[in-house]
């Protein structure tokens, strides 16, 4: 966790997250209410800034703490009160963060793309946003989020699409129900890119390959097995070898900086890795029956 921390760089961060929420504002003409409120809106401000809500929770996402509660008390409460001197409770920082998610949106599109170098691929990745069997009970994104399959099977939540270019940078993002095609988003996510896309196998189709070439862009994908052989320039062969870079921009997305968080149950006590036992089973190391030789 140190060393990730070390490689932030707060200043710069704050500089350029200050920039965006500062032109953001000016476009709003401040007609945004700045605090929740019930009945009529107040005019005063928190004393924490939306611009230091907005460096704090991107730094989040590069430290390296599993948990923004664990990285709040742990590290910005004790170590950062000289670069943000009116820190907020944990409590009270969770309640000002969704007030600064349309300004995180428009620093997303004004800082973070990369540049369009003609070589661009495509994926989408599933974020579940609560257990299979509990989707029926599920009241938070009830009506936004669906049921879908992935290489791991069912989940439901929402799927999160990506566009990169050959060095990994974004290029577009879209963020769709569980239960939507990969091909639907690909249309309006690719309006502004030119030269070749490549993808798998779920973004097959004639139809959007001639809507996307009339536009300059040559959409490539593997073909399936009942599809007859066709042939591809050893060049277009080679870069859809390179396809799986994208995989690795979701892991980092999803797993590195903690984006998509998966729940997970403490266990009572650490077992060794060969006995583990399950926490309400009844079992434990001195009721363990193992086998007859």
């Amino acid at each position: 966790m140190s060393l990730s921390l070390a490689r932030l760089d707060l200043t710069q961060i704050f500089c350029d997250v200050d920039d965006v929420y500062r032109e953001f504002e000016r476009l709003c003409e401040q007609a945004i209410p700045r605090l929740p409120c019930d009945g009529q809106p107040k005019t005063y401000q928190s004393r924490l800034s939306i611009s230091d809500v907005m460096t704090i929770v991107i730094a989040f996402h590069g430290s390296g703490y599993r948990t923004f509660k664990d990285f709040y008390n742990q590290k910005v409460l004790p170590d950062w009160r000289a670069a943000f001197p009116k820190l907020v409770s944990y409590g009270r920082f969770i309640e000002l963060m969704p007030w600064s998610f349309m300004a995180l949106v428009s620093f997303l599109n004004t800082c973070c793309f990369g540049k369009v170098t003609g070589i661009s691929f495509i994926d989408s990745t599933s974020v579940a946003v609560c257990h299979s069997k509990r989707a029926k009970t599920h009241k938070t994104f009830k009506g936004l989020a669906g049921w879908g399959k992935s290489s791991v099977g069912w989940y439901f939540g929402f799927k999160l699409h990506l566009i990169i270019n050959d060095h990994g940078e974004l290029l577009a993002v879209a963020l769709t129900s569980g239960n939507t095609d990969d091909r639907k988003p690909l249309p309006e996510m690719t309006k502004d890119l030119v030269g070749k896309l490549f993808g798998d196998r779920g973004y097959i189709s004639q139809a959007l390959f001639e809507a996307l070439f009339e536009r300059g862009l040559e959409l490539i994908t593997k073909r399936r097995k009942t599809m007859k052989n066709a042939l591809i320039p050893l060049l277009d062969k080679l870069l859809l070898r390179k396809r799986p870079i994208i995989e690795t921009v979701n892991d980092q997305l999803k797993h590195i900086c903690q984006n998509v968080r998966e729940a997970c149950r403490r266990q009572t006590f650490a077992a060794p890795q060969s006995l583990q036992f399950p926490r309400q089973s009844g079992l434990g190391p001195d009721r363990l029956r193992l086998p007859p030789r």
